[in-house]
């Protein structure tokens, strides 16, 4: 928990500056802070902080002149007369002290630099009932928190949708402040909200921006639209009825060509799929230059005629380099999990290279796909075991492949217990550090851990989500049992002390799990889906899950639910919820526990009246693989149950 953690990296437009927000434990131990570091591009450097404030900072950007951009809460004694403790926008010099240049009763959100524009966002109080300031004024005096919708969705992960909008301001900055402010979107609706990627033409004339569209039945559609930062008129630049065009969003660096991606709807028989698309910003002309992939970082070469990404691939995330008139090639070619790329004007990338092996650190990838590690605010780890991929055959003869963290001391002469991590999404893959599952944590405490790929991982190709759309439970929990024989036939692990834990829908398949088979000793269960036509009609995303499964009350629900099988439940089951969890509503922890009770299954409820999907706070954080542990050792490892510490 006390580890410094490399978020965000930025490489300033001429590269010779690289920052990154680095997040770290604040001095009371309960919660985290951001700010700002200095990346050497020399591995002989040495980092350096850049910011230091009680509210932290992030939303780094650098303009181009080399300026750099935050966003903080930090207080400004020169500036009190508006903005109060709300989020604001600063300017850092290379050398001197950060100034405040523009601050909103809403806060400010995301900013890009441009020409001699700056674009950033802001939440804004619908009406016309005096200004801005007033309207909150009103409704906190009036003492109203209610939200009237007319519309789909209300909420999203942890947090309430409405009243206030997303909204563009655009603006001059000065050394003042930022001058000739207007509002480019005065009415936007939900337009702007969640899922917001945008970024600002070189010139700085036009936004080219996510728009969210509402469709008839509750359904969304997200469009990508240009927007003129003189006069606000908008256009669309890219829609389909069968397709979201999506984040990240990158301009050329010669303003000719946006880079996006563009996601096919899924349906009952059909998954979704993903194509890195590249649109002429003239002509509307959109065509993919990559398919089927499941990016985390989209950049374009300072040329403008090559676009590096890095995407799922076999249980890694490498970089890839795609010319606008080429193929695809891969450019790094070991274990690692990229992101935040930075391509440079010297042809290097610089990037953050995570692996499951390895938190985040800053590095240089040269053309020829050398790796240079670069110094980072989190210190090299002495991991307490090994790393190893392992692979089984499903029932149809496909691949299953994972990772496989045993412990140091395991031996043939004593083998150590076994945990199969199931990881969430269902879309998703173990190709990278996790701050929150982290499996060297059960190593430290003597476990091997499995993080196995089944079907609906991504880096696969679509056949592998194709196995199980539509299908989650049957054939993920058979591919899942075939990569744990496989795992279990090594003899420094003890075959008959097992456990299997997931998360989200890794939740969802420990329920499934506990259902189907009584193999395992112990079952814990983090924030779950139980029964699937309660879990449909209340999170925060219907819209979305009603395409695979259809309209409620089909019979894929009932085939496909955890909850039909309480009955085969005999495995003692840890159940874990956090109540401000939105994307798997407390009602599924909440009915799960019940069921649980009455049906005289041995388990025990971790609830998190404050936290959300993941329980964050480091405290909770602490609590929770306590409690883990705790559960484990009672049922895997046979020894007495002892209250956590954290809990007494």
């Amino acid at each position: 928990m006390a580890l410094p953690r490399v978020n965000a990296l930025r490489l300033s437009p001429d590269g010779t500056r690289l920052v990154s927000v680095v997040q770290s434990l604040n001095p009371d131990g309960k919660s985290y802070g951001t700010a700002l570091w200095e990346i050497p591009q020399d591995p002989g450097g040495e980092p350096r902080r850049l910011t230091r404030s009680a509210k932290g900072e992030a939303g780094a950007e650098f303009a181009p002149d080399g300026t750099l951009f935050f966003v903080s809460r930090r207080p400004d004694e020169t500036a009190k007369e508006s903005g109060g403790d709300s989020a604001a926008l600063w300017l850092l010099p290379e050398r001197g002290e950060p100034v405040r240049l523009a601050t909103r009763p809403g806060g400010i959100g995301a900013v890009r630099a441009a020409g001699d524009a700056v674009v950033h966002t802001s939440q804004v109080l619908p009406g016309d009932a005096g200004t801005e300031e007033e309207r909150r004024k009103a409704r906190e005096e009036a003492g109203v928190s209610a939200i009237l919708h007319e519309g789909y969705p209300v909420r999203y992960w942890d947090h309430d949708l409405g009243p206030a909008q997303n909204r563009f301001f655009a603006g001059r900055a000065v050394r003042e402040g930022l001058e000739d402010v207007r509002d480019l979107t005065p009415e936007p609706g939900g337009a702007l909200d969640e899922h917001l990627s945008f970024d600002l033409t070189p010139d700085g004339r036009t936004v080219v921006s996510t728009w969210r569209v509402p469709l008839p039945n509750g359904d969304i559609r997200w469009d990508l639209v240009t927007i003129d930062v003189a006069d606000g008129s908008r256009r669309t630049l890219a829609t389909s009825g069968g397709h979201d065009f999506a984040g990240p969003v990158t301009v050329s660096p010669d303003g000719r060509h946006v880079a996006c991606l563009r996601e096919r709807h899924g349906t009952e028989e059909m998954p979704i799929a993903l194509d890195l698309w590249v649109i002429d910003l003239a002509t509307g002309e959109g065509r993919a230059v990559a398919g089927e992939i499941f990016p985390a970082s989209v950049a374009w070469a300072p040329s403008s005629r090559e676009i590096f990404f890095a995407a799922d691939q076999r249980g890694r995330r490498p970089v890839f380099r795609v010319p606008l008139d080429g193929e695809v090639t891969r450019v790094t070619s070991d274990d690692g999990a990229y992101a935040e790329l930075c391509p440079a004007p010297d042809g290097s990338v610089y990037a953050l290279r995570g692996a499951v092996d390895s938190p985040p650190r800053p590095v240089r990838i040269a053309a020829d796909g050398s790796v240079t590690t670069l110094p980072s605010p989190t210190p090299p780890l002495d991991l307490p075991g090994t790393l190893t991929e392992v692979t089984a055959t499903a029932e149809d003869g496909t691949e299953i492949r994972g990772w496989l963290v045993v412990p140091a001391e395991a031996t043939a002469e004593d083998p150590v217990p076994f945990l199969l991590w199931i990881h969430g999404g269902p879309l998703g893959s173990w190709n990278d550090w996790s701050w929150r599952w982290n499996p060297w944590i059960m190593a430290g405490h003597g476990y091997a851990v499995l993080l196995p790929d089944p079907c609906l991982s991504t880096g696969y190709g679509q056949d592998m989500l194709q196995r199980g759309w539509g299908d989650w439970g049957p054939v993920t929990h058979a591919d899942l049992m075939a990569i744990t024989d496989e795992c279990l036939k090594r003899p420094e692990i003890d075959e008959q002390r097992t456990a299997a834990m997931g998360g989200s829908f890794g939740g969802y398949m420990a329920n499934w799990v506990a259902g189907h088979t009584d193999r395992f000793r112990a079952i814990v269960t983090h924030a779950s889906l139980w029964n699937l036509e309660q879990f449909v009609g209340t999170t925060d995303g219907a819209n979305y899950w009603q395409r695979e499964f259809g309209v409620l009350g089909s019979a894929r629900y009932a085939r496909l639910s955890p909850h039909r099988s309480l009955g085969e439940i005999r495995t003692p089951i840890l159940v874990i919820h956090g109540d401000k969890d939105y994307r798997v509503p407390i009602g599924e922890g909440l009915r799960l526990w019940w069921d649980l009770q009455r049906s005289g299954v041995e388990s025990k409820f971790l609830y998190f009246p404050d936290e959300n999907h993941w329980v964050l706070k480091p405290g909770n954080a602490i609590a929770w693989y306590e409690t883990v542990l705790a559960f484990l050792s009672q049922h895997v490892l046979d020894e007495e149950w002892t209250r956590p510490p954290s809990l007494s």
